[in-house]
């Protein structure tokens, strides 16, 4: 338990000199199919818009032009591809979904929900060429510092963001999935969201994940929300992780009134009545529900 114990106790290891390692701004542009001349001379370009929170306020998007969008997805695909993501982060990772991540909580005794504040906007340049520095020489390292951030940030918009923003807290997810395996936990996080639950009402264990994760996170440069986005979730309350209800031993499943919702839409729809959201939103629901409702099959036995 050595290992363990040095993991909890360690801070966050930016800071330093960066040591940029050894492949080249050509090694990147083959990687890219661009000329190393093209991508020293790209400029990325986006359009910002607001989208409304659910909570109330807005929130910035920063939506790549196509050319910025196409590069950034050769970078997602062809580098970002070879660098690790903590097997218990769920959110914008191959073949891990929504449903997964609330799986992984289903049947607990509490569950304990916290969120990141500004998750992308507060995950720095600094620590992006940190992230590439082990592989790629300070030409490189440039560049591709240059083509996926914004202002000094992670531009909420862009494909790269979320790939680079898991990647980037590999330390953080390890910190906290190892707390928690010491309290009996299960941790995993879906983008800013950071679920623990427990098999038993410790209270004890609840406080104890909280003020590490806020330690920790602090630690790497953000702040939880901790008043409207903590949630501690008993078996006597309604559990929800992901948008989906957890409570008890089955599969995750949508809630009551979101499934009724869909039902009546799609009466409407069968019937020739008006629908408030559009065929491709109606089948997008339907898939998701076929998700979920797959999940509670392999949970039921059907493997």
């Amino acid at each position: 338990m050595d290992w363990l114990r040095k993991l909890l106790a360690g801070g966050d290891r930016r800071g330093g000199p960066i040591r940029p390692g050894t492949a080249t701004l050509d090694d990147l542009a083959r990687r890219t199919e661009r000329s190393a001349l093209e991508l020293r001379r790209f400029e990325p370009a986006y359009r910002a818009y607001a989208v409304p929170k659910r909570g109330g306020g807005s929130r910035t998007i920063n939506a790549p032009d196509r050319g910025t969008r196409d590069l950034q997805r050769a970078i997602l695909r062809r580098v970002l591809g070879a660098q690790a993501t903590h097997p218990a982060v769920y959110g914008f990772v191959r073949g891990r979904s929504a449903v997964d991540h609330a799986r992984r909580h289903a049947g607990a005794a509490v569950v304990l929900r916290l969120d990141i504040e500004d998750f992308f906007g507060s995950t720095s340049s600094e620590s992006v060429e940190r992230l590439f520095a082990p592989v790629w020489n300070s030409a490189a390292l440039e560049v591709l510092v240059r083509l996926t951030t914004l202002d000094g940030t992670l531009p909420q918009g862009a494909p790269t963001s979320p790939g680079i923003a898991n990647r980037v807290n590999l330390r953080l997810d390890q910190r906290l999935e190892g707390f928690a395996r010491l309290h009996g936990a299960r941790y995993s996080r879906y983008a800013d969201d950071i679920t623990f639950s427990l098999p038993t009402d410790d209270g004890a264990s609840v406080h104890a994940l909280i003020r590490f994760t806020d330690q920790v996170v602090g630690e790497c440069g953000y702040r939880m929300h901790r008043r409207r986005k903590l949630h501690v979730r008993r078996t006597h309350e309604r559990q929800v992780v992901a948008g989906l209800v957890v409570n008890g031993e089955g599969a995750p499943r949508i809630p009551r009134e979101r499934r009724r919702w869909l039902r009546a839409v799609e009466h409407r729809h069968r019937t020739g009545g008006v629908i408030t959201i559009t065929e491709m939103q109606l089948n997008g629901w339907r898939a998701y529900r076929s998700m979920v409702e797959e999940g509670d099959g392999e949970l039921s036995g059907r493997r």
